[in-house]
C-alpha cells in the first residue's frame, strides 16, 4: 500500500513529497490536512502538519473497529514536528439530503443503532481530550463530516475539533504559551486554512510572531 520508508523521521512536506512520486493523487484540501488517493483507488492518505485533535478521531475508530459508521484506518504514524500520516479507506461525497437526515439523527439521539453506539464512545472520547488537551473544541457533527464508503456504508470522520481560532489569536499574542502546552507544534502555520484564508498581511503577523520565540 505505502512505500516502506522512514515515516515518522519525515516532516508532512517529504511525506507528500513521497506518496506523490509513489503513484498518489492529491484528491482533497480541508482546513487542517490535505488527501492523496493511492493508485488503486481504494485508500487514501491524510497528511497533516499539525492537527492534534485527530488522535481523538483515531481513538474513537480503535474503540469502535468494525462499527459501519467509521471508516477503516489501515495505517497512521506520527510524522516529523507534530505532523500525521493516516491512510484510511476512500470515502466519497455523500448526498446532502441523506447528510442531514443522518447528522439530525446525531443530534436528536434517537436510536440504538450503531450510529448511537459510536455517539456515546465519542462523548467518552470528548471528555478525555478536553481534560488534557488545551484549545479543546469538543465533537462538531455536521453533514460536512458525513461521507460515502465505495460498500455504500454512511461513514463518519473529523467528528472532533480544536478552537483554531484562538490558538492562533494567541500565537498572535504570545506564541510561547502555545509552545509551551502543544510542544509539538513546530509546523503549526502550515496548516492548508491558513493559506487558503489568510492575507499576505496575516500571514506575515503570524510568522512574525511564531517565530519570535524560537
Amino acid at each position: 500500500m505505502l512505500p516502506d520508508l522512514p515515516w515518522p523521521s519525515m516532516t508532512h512536506r517529504e511525506a507528500t513529497a513521497e506518496l506523490v512520486l509513489a503513484g498518489w493523487t492529491p484528491c482533497g484540501v480541508g482546513d487542517w490536512a490535505i488527501g492523496l488517493r493511492s493508485p488503486d483507488g481504494l485508500w487514501v492518505a491524510r497528511v497533516c502538519p499539525f492537527d492534534p485533535a485527530y488522535a481523538a478521531f483515531l481513538e474513537l475508530c480503535r474503540r469502535q473497529l468494525g462499527n459501519p459508521y467509521l471508516p477503516r484506518v489501515a495505517f497512521d504514524t506520527p510524522l516529523d514536528g507534530g505532523g500525521t500520516l493516516v491512510v484510511l479507506e476512500f470515502l466519497a461525497p455523500l448526498e446532502p439530503a441523506q447528510a442531514e437526515e443522518v447528522a439530525r439523527r446525531w443530534r436528536e439521539e434517537a436510536d440504538d443503532s450503531p450510529l448511537a453506539e459510536v455517539r456515546q464512545a465519542a462523548a467518552v472520547v470528548d471528555t478525555e481530550f478536553r481534560a488534557r488537551l488545551p484549545w479543546w473544541d469538543g465533537i462538531d457533527l455536521n453533514p460536512g463530516n458525513l461521507r460515502q464508503a465505495l460498500d455504500g456504508r454512511v461513514t463518519l470522520i473529523d467528528v472532533f475539533c480544536m478552537d483554531g481560532a484562538s490558538v492562533y489569536a494567541q500565537i498572535l499574542d504570545d506564541a510561547s504559551v502555545v509552545r509551551d502546552k502543544l510542544p509539538d507544534s513546530r509546523h503549526i502555520l502550515d496548516i492548508p486554512y491558513i493559506a487558503r484564508e489568510s492575507t499576505p498581511e496575516e500571514i506575515r503577523a503570524l510568522r512574525a510572531a511564531w517565530y519570535r520565540t524560537s
